[in-house]
């Protein structure tokens, strides 16, 4: 990257434009390499050394994130040795520019890769000035995290990611798998190729059994609208709402290295119509541009027919564009902030909590509202599919931190993976041992609803999946009178809520259809 590229003829400006697509490619891959190793938390722990290398590259891309960080030490009042990797991030950024938005992040890939809208289109664009709607999300993230509250976190470009993986793409992809595999295995000469098929996939990438996720649309259906904005301008995430872009987007106004178009500039506006963020505008002597929105994705480089566009390094301050954040963005994000936490506060979940908010083992005694990033690891790392995305068990507060939902899956009583994978340890990465004594809720039996109880029919399902080494439930046999006077002896469960964790798996394999005679609820302290 230097200024004159005539000097450099084995970095033209075209491999650039193709180093950073490899760049791209490579960074979407270490992504999803290090999304797919959730999968494997649970077996972290057997290799010492092994499992020190997973849970590095299974938290990498969020530590890597400065929003996610600074967002976390603001509202835990802790800075964690992890976290230090977002430097890299920043101290990246002030040298090279948002690098970060145009080589490395793998939503930014996506949106690039999926151009719904092609670049230079007669369609007009959205007004300049929605940019700082990016600045007062950004404004107003920061200050709710410095009152204790991450619930706008859910915007963090990395969290929508990894939370559409977990709940909507892998879940369709699998039952699309399945039933693809059943129709194949039909076939007999395919039968051994279907086989090793399903082998490779499962448990590595895809889950042993079929999991399901509540609310699978309402999660797909915000990433497609995120990608469905390029219709109105390309990258429109990027340009006009992404938080995380608006924090790099001013550190990246002081950066080392700017775009810079010479005078030598004709005006011709070509590079202004390839630019996928806007960055290059016109002016009444030709083309100017902002650092602070350009993402380095070099495309006006090749685009230029006299070479006036280069990148040189200098100390230097961009100019304050009109839609760059003032004292109306600070107040706007100040008082959505502060009324934002008035409301929560006043809410009916502030002095009730929901019945069914079960967290994830450990989490009971930690402020876990203010640590969570809402990032979703923990998700697809269950293997079970207990966790999942909470939306009114736990307020707005609490909106999309891991709830577990027991009907829909339980809490291995030989698994903390959720724990391992946490990478700001909201979940605390607690031993096996420690994680079968923490409590997460009471399981309670609806003699209403119950075989044994209501029908009198022979079930003890909910005993025989009890894990616990004294056994939780118990049964207690009692002679019963049916309608024509005849006797026999049934076995009707009880719950010894002193030896109770609340793992959910009585609830889950109860037999019932609908809602389970035996359900999981919170303690009361």
């Amino acid at each position: 990257m230097v200024k004159d590229f005539k000097h450099t003829p084995r970095w033209t400006p075209r491999r650039w434009v193709k180093l950073r697509k490899v760049v791209q490619v490579l960074a979407f891959l270490l992504f999803l390499a290090s999304f797919l190793t959730l999968r494997s938390g649970q077996v972290f722990s057997s290799n010492p050394a092994e499992g020190d290398l997973k849970t590095a590259l299974v938290k990498l891309p969020l530590r890597l994130d400065p929003l996610a960080m600074i967002s976390h030490a603001l509202a835990s009042r802790q800075f964690l040795a992890g976290s230090a990797l977002a430097l890299i991030t920043i101290t990246l950024t002030l040298v090279l520019g948002r690098v970060w938005c145009g080589w490395l992040c793998p939503l930014g890939s996506l949106l690039d890769w999926i151009p719904i809208r092609r670049k230079g289109t007669s369609r007009p664009l959205p007004p300049e000035r929605w940019r700082s709607l990016k600045y007062v999300l950004l404004i107003t993230i920061l200050i709710a995290a410095i009152f204790t509250n991450l619930t706008l976190l859910v915007l963090d470009p990395l969290s929508i990611l990894y939370r559409t993986f977990s709940t909507a793409i892998l879940p369709a992809l699998d039952h699309l798998v399945t039933a693809a595999e059943r129709a194949l295995y039909t076939i007999p000469f395919l039968q051994m190729a279907v086989g090793r098929v399903d082998s490779f996939l499962r448990p590595g990438i895809l889950p042993s059994t079929p999991l399901f996720f509540r609310y699978t649309a309402l999660y797909g259906g915000i990433f497609l609208t995120v990608l469905g904005l390029n219709l109105a301008a390309p990258r429109f995430w990027c340009r006009y709402l992404c938080p995380l872009g608006g924090l790099l987007g001013l550190l990246g106004k002081v950066s080392l290295m700017k775009h810079h178009i010479s005078e030598s500039c004709s005006g011709c506006g070509i590079c202004d119509d390839v630019c996928p963020t806007g960055a290059i505008y016109p002016t009444e002597g030709g083309v100017d541009s902002n650092p602070g929105e350009c993402t380095m994705c070099m495309e006006c480089l090749p685009s230029c027919p006299g070479q006036a566009v280069s990148f040189p390094f200098g100390l230097s301050m961009a100019a304050w564009e009109p839609y760059d954040p003032g004292r109306r963005e600070a107040l706007v994000g100040l008082g959505a902030s502060v009324a934002g936490i008035g409301l929560i506060g006043s809410s009916a979940f502030s002095e009730r909590k929901h019945p069914r908010l079960i967290q994830p083992p450990g989490t009971r005694e930690k402020d876990f509202f203010q640590e969570c990033l809402r990032c979703g690891e923990c998700i697809y790392a269950c293997p079970t599919g207990a966790i999942h995305p909470a939306l009114f068990e736990a307020g707005v507060e609490g909106l999309w931190t891991p709830v577990l939902v027991p009907r829909l899956g339980y809490c291995d009583y030989s698994c903390h993976a959720c724990g391992q994978v946490c990478p700001v340890g909201a979940i605390p990465d607690l031993s096996l041992e420690e994680k079968r004594e923490q409590v997460m809720g009471k399981a309670y039996i609806d003699h209403n609803r119950c075989l044994a109880w209501a029908d009198h029919e022979v079930c003890i399902v909910c005993e025989e999946m009890c894990p616990v080494p004294d056994k939780a439930i118990y049964l207690e046999e009692v002679e019963v009178t049916g309608r024509e006077g005849e006797k026999r002896v049934v076995k009707q469960p009880h719950v010894e809520r002193d030896l109770c964790i609340g793992c959910g798996i009585c609830e889950y394999k109860c037999p019932l259809d609908g809602r389970a005679a035996i359900r999981v609820y919170v303690p009361s302290l």
